[in-house]
This record gives C-alpha cells, structure tokens and sequence, in this order.
C-alpha cells in the first residue's frame, strides 16, 4: 500500500456504488446530523470551567474549593446532563419511530434551548441549576441516539463508517470551541462577573439554533418511511440523496434490500407493539447479543476514564503538574485539539480503510500505554505540588501531561468513535430505534454514574476516596481487559450494508466477533440472488405500469 494517499486508499475500497452518490445532498445531511454531537462536546468542555468560575460559586454560595461538600456538589451538577440523558434516550425510541428523524431533532432543540435558558437564569437556585441541566439533557441524550440512526440509515455502505463517525467528530469539535470559549472568557472577562461563565454557555444556543435550521433541508430517511410503509415517499427520497433517477439500479437494489430485511424481521417475530419488539429483543438470540455488545461496550467506555478526563479537565492537568487557572484552561485547550485530529484520523481513514476493530485496537493500545505512565508518575510523586518539583520531578510532570494529551488521542481514535457507530449498525431496522435508545440510556448512566463518582474517587484513601494513583490504576485493568474482550466479541462490519450486518449475527456466538465478517461476506452471495429477484420483479411491475 505504500506510495498512496488516503484518498487513492478509499478510492479502492469504494465498490460499485455510482460515483453520483457522493453529492452536495449528502455531504448536507452527513453535516447537519454529524454536528448534533457537539450537544454532547460543548456540555462536557464547559461544564468544569462553568462550575470553577469565581462569580458562579459565589452566586450559588458553594462551599470551599478544597472540601469533600465542594466535591460533591460539583459531581452532581456535572451529572445531572447525563441524568437526563438517560429520560432522553428513552424518548428517542417513541419519537423517532412515531415523528420520524426529522421531527424528533426540532423537538431535541427546543427541550435543550429551554433548559439551558432554566440553566442560565438560576438567580442563584441551585434547584433551578439542577432542573436546567436535566431538561437540557432530555434533548442532549435524544440527539446521541436520532443523529447516527439517521447517519447510518441514509449513508453508503462504503463510506459509512466515515459518515456515522462525523458525529464523534462533532462531539469534539464542541469540546474544543467550549475549552477556547471559557480559556477566552477567563483572560478577557473578570471572575468576578456572570458574563465569566454565562458568554461561554451561550454556545449552547447556537448550536442548538443551527441544528434546527438545517434540520428543514433535509430529507426523512428512507429507511424509516418503509418502516411506516411509505414506499413511493422512501423511493424519492432515497433517489434525492443519491442524486440518482428512482429506476436507477442502485435505488432499485437498495430498496429491494431494505423491504427484504423488513419481511424477514416481520415473519420471524409474530404480533405488533411493544410486547412484539421486546421479544424481538430480548427472546431472540441474535438480537440479545446485539444487546450484550452495547451494553459492554458502554459499560467499558465510560469507566475506562477517558471520558473522564475530558469533563473534569482542570483537575486532571493539576495532578499533572499544571499550576494557575488560566494555564489549566489552556491545557485544556490544547486537548480539545488533540481529540479532535484524533477523531478526524479516525473518521477519515481508519474506520473504513483499516476496519473498525484495527482501529479500536490501536485506541486502546495507545490509552492503556498513557494511563500506565500517568499511574506510575502518581505512584511515585504522590498529589502533585508543582512549586517544590525536583528537577526530574519536572521533566516527569511534562510527560504525564504529554499522556494526558495520548491518552485522549487514543480515545478519540478508538473507544469513543466506536461506541456510536457499533450502536448505531448493528441492529435490524424493526429494533433499531428501541435498541439504539436503550443502549444510550445505559450510556448515559453509566457517564452519570462515572462523572458522579471520579471527584470522590480522586479524593484520598482518608477521605473515603481511592486516591489520584489508585484511580489511574483502576482505569488501567480496565481498558486492558476492554482491549481483551473487544477482540473476541466485537465483529468487523466496514465494508457491509446495514442488512448484511444483520446476516453477520446469524452466526453462532463464538464466531461473531473472530471470524463474522469473513462468514457474512460469503454469506451475502445467496442474499443477493434474492436481491436480484426482487429487483427484476420490481422492474416488471413498473413497466408494465407504464
């Protein structure tokens, strides 16, 4: 492979797909839906700064910075998000099957917009700071859960991982302009005043004002129209996003697949509603260890303590040694960065030219490499006091910062991508927004309960904590048995349609995550004779239409 670009790179690993399909409409919709993940970026980055500013601890009378009630404070404040998150991903899985995709993100906006607002005008309430935070994550949680369904419904199968993962690309680039927006806010706007912490939350409003917008230029996903028996409304929307006439070959093959799933989803499962879908989900084999995979993985992702790094920034980069507000928002600065070239390189080349699974495996190489030295350091210099650093003591404070800045690197590349895209593939169309929704709610529980534990899991052993050491090292077993358990469990889907995804978990369970991709493959042979079947089929009936 040496001697080519990346571009030549995806070039042959594009397919038969028409080369008219990669057009304006789609770049459009990959935006206006990738950007939702910056709901999720822009609450993290901000929330931490928001919480240490001068004039927002005094307006809500918080205790003392150094105290065990500040801690818990804090903790809970930055969790409430995620604690609505989790009523939001519930909701995601009514709204996206009954309004549609489209709907579902207009009213995500306005739940988001009217907490930030509640947020914004507390008056000095931390009650109302509480109730802010929770309202505005019924729409946060929902957009993690609407974006990469709508993403990976709408997009080609080549490049589907590159569109899906625009979404964890977006979840950074709100993390980074959050990080610049309080580091700005902090050397041009005195502590002392509301502007300190209110002008950086303002991002908050306008991200959530141009993901309404663009919501109305674009068009409801195929998919779900047939779901709701749509067909002809599917067929041209379908060819819109395609740039392709609705008899077009490919629109014809796509359709037939899609209706294909469908039938074969109906017949295996009786009855309607939700008892009929639970089943589905829970009776039915394929479809439970589809289930114990998100889970897993979201189990792993939010306890590793990557994820942790990001929220609670500041405090992370003065147990590296960096001293003084102003320089530890600027660290934090840096990181948004970092994570965001990170998400791009992964986005751009990995998921789809290498494979998901190769690019996890080097995430969770590079992250567990970086925690290991951070626990180490921690081991040795105890909590950091940066005025009475030795000289070596120095030079190994500038390498746990430098794997701070790793560590995040390797999430972004790795777990953190594909926990969206893994959720938003792997499910049959009839369960997909019940399963995508239930699978974010554990999410988001999982980061509620990770973000309500790390302050006081950083605290030391006499304080009822595991210590700053303690903690890194409990990061370490995990993402090494995380590294371990991906491997065997988690299956190669690039280069599959989303109804060949499904034919990959047919598989008896032991092959899925070794040998699924290889066997589905092989498996897609007999499927496309059916395909073609139906589309000859389908041809005949529009011609004798005509």
């Amino acid at each position: 492979m040496g001697g080519r670009s990346p571009m030549n790179i995806l070039k042959l690993r594009w397919g038969d797909e028409p080369r008219e399909v990669l057009n304006w409409r789609l770049w459009l919709a990959v935006f206006s839906f990738g950007i939702m993940g910056a709901a999720r970026g822009v609450d993290e980055g901000l929330i931490s700064g928001t919480i240490d500013s001068a004039d927002f601890r005094n307006l809500l009378n918080l205790p003392d910075t150094s105290t065990s009630a500040y801690a818990n404070i804090k903790a809970t404040i930055a969790a409430m998000v995620s604690l609505g998150s989790v009523a939001g991903a519930a909701m995601a899985f009514l709204l996206c099957d009954r309004i549609g995709r489209l709907w579902a993100t207009r009213q995500l906006c306005v739940l988001w917009v009217v907490g930030i607002i509640i947020f914004m005008c507390n008056d000095g309430n931390l009650g109302m700071v509480y109730a802010g935070r929770f309202i505005a994550g019924l729409g946060i949680g929902q957009a993690s859960v609407v974006a990469p369904i709508y993403l990976s419904e709408i997009s080609p199968k080549s490049i589907r991982g590159l569109c899906t993962m625009t979404f964890a690309g977006a979840v950074y680039i709100g993390i980074m302009l959050a990080y610049f927006a309080s580091w700005g806010a902090s050397l041009h706007i005195p502590d002392n005043t509301s502007g300190r912490w209110l002008v950086p939350t303002s991002l908050h409003l306008i991200f959530a004002a141009i993901i309404a917008v663009l919501s109305f230029f674009n068009y409801e996903s195929p998919r779900y129209l047939i779901k709701r028996g749509k067909d002809r409304q599917a067929t041209a929307n379908l060819a819109r996003i395609r740039n392709l006439p609705p008899t077009h070959e490919t629109i014809v093959r796509e359709l037939c697949e899609i209706q294909l799933q469908l039938e074969e989803e109906k017949a295996a499962v009786s009855g309607h509603g939700w008892i009929s879908i639970l089943r589905e989900m829970f009776c039915n084999s394929s479809s439970l260890y589809r289930i114990y995979l998100g889970f897993t993985i979201q189990l792993l992702t939010q306890w590793c303590g990557a994820q942790s790094i990001t929220v609670y920034a500041p405090d992370f980069f003065l147990l590296a040694g960096v001293s003084g507000q102003n320089e530890k928002l600027f660290a934090t600065c840096i990181l948004g960065v970092v994570k965001f070239v990170g998400a791009l390189l992964c986005a751009f080349y990995l998921v789809d030219v290498i494979g998901r699974k190769r690019s996890l495996g080097i995430g969770i190489a590079i992250q567990t490499i970086s925690m290991v030295y951070i626990a180490i350091f921690l081991s040795i210099v105890g909590t950091p006091n940066p005025d009475s650093f030795t000289k070596s003591q120095k030079s190994a404070s500038i390498g746990a910062i430098f794997m701070i800045y790793l560590c995040s690197f390797g999430w972004a590349m790795g777990w953190n991508g594909i926990q969206y895209l893994i959720n938003a593939e792997i499910y049959p169309l009839r369960i997909r927004a019940a399963s995508s929704s239930l699978i974010m709610m554990l999410h988001f529980a999982n980061q509620y309960g990770a973000n309500r534990a790390v302050p006081d899991m950083l605290l030391s052993v006499s304080k009822g904590g595991m210590g700053p050491a303690g903690s890194f090292w409990f990061f370490v077993g995990l993402t090494s048995f995380s590294a371990l358990w991906a491997w065997f469990s988690i299956p190669e889907t690039s280069g599959l349609t989303l109804e060949g995804v499904d034919r990959l978990f047919t598989l008896p369970w032991y092959k899925i995550g070794r040998y699924g991709a290889t066997e589905a493959r092989a498996l897609q042979h007999a499927h496309d004779e059916r395909i073609n079947e139906m589309a000859t089929k389908r041809d005949a009936v529009e011609v004798e239409a005509v």
